[in-house]
């Protein structure tokens, strides 16, 4: 059982694992139902769609690591607000990061809160902050915001862990690469204790 929190319990069975990369899941995730999208907004929402469809989740869980100036390396944080970083359409006046006539608010919020961990607002784009300064965001990734959006508009409860992997500062290129394979290890004593 995945235990979210002491109401919320959900089977490993009926749990889809979402990840952009292999090496986020190691070999924890080997003979559960894994689903590597590749990198980016737009191979995260095809991969996740299809796969929803096949497998029909009643809980989508998306692990992976991101960078963070607020958060400590190796910490994992619970995302539960994201916000889509790239979006930018404010001269035809609409709101930062809002999707123009969408109805969707530029901050959007759904996931669950898991107990005993910190919660972040996780910023997606289609690049590699290495010079984080917004403060709209404390997390930053590539993928997190198109799962939330479809999970929320299939209905289908929503759990984000991020494991913080670099500050998303000069030399996180570096730090990335050395910390993205302690990810999984993390994400195990967090969901199968």
């Amino acid at each position: 059982m995945i235990k979210i929190t002491n109401g919320h319990q959900y089977p490993v069975a009926d749990t889809l694992f979402v990840f952009a990369l292999e090496s986020e899941a190691g070999i924890v995730f080997d003979g559960k139902n894994k689903l590597i999208t590749g990198i980016g907004k737009v191979n995260a929402a095809i991969e996740l769609t299809r796969e929803i469809h096949i497998r029909k989740p009643k809980l989508i869980v998306n692990l992976g690591s991101a960078g963070s100036k607020g958060f400590h390396k190796g910490e994992v944080v619970c995302c539960t607000r994201f916000i889509q970083r790239d979006m930018d359409v404010r001269g035809l006046g609409f709101q930062m990061y809002e999707t123009p006539l969408s109805g969707i608010p530029p901050v959007l919020e759904y996931g669950l809160k898991m107990e005993n961990l910190k919660e972040g607002i996780c910023g997606s784009g289609d690049s590699f902050e290495m010079n984080h300064s917004e403060t709209d965001y404390n997390i930053v990734d590539m993928e997190a915001y198109p799962l939330a959006l479809i999970a929320q508009k299939e209905h289908i409860p929503f759990l984000c862990l991020k494991y913080i992997s670099d500050d998303a500062g000069s030399d996180a290129a570096d730090d990335w690469s050395v910390q993205v394979h302690l990810a999984s290890e993390a994400f195990k004593k967090i969901l199968f204790s």
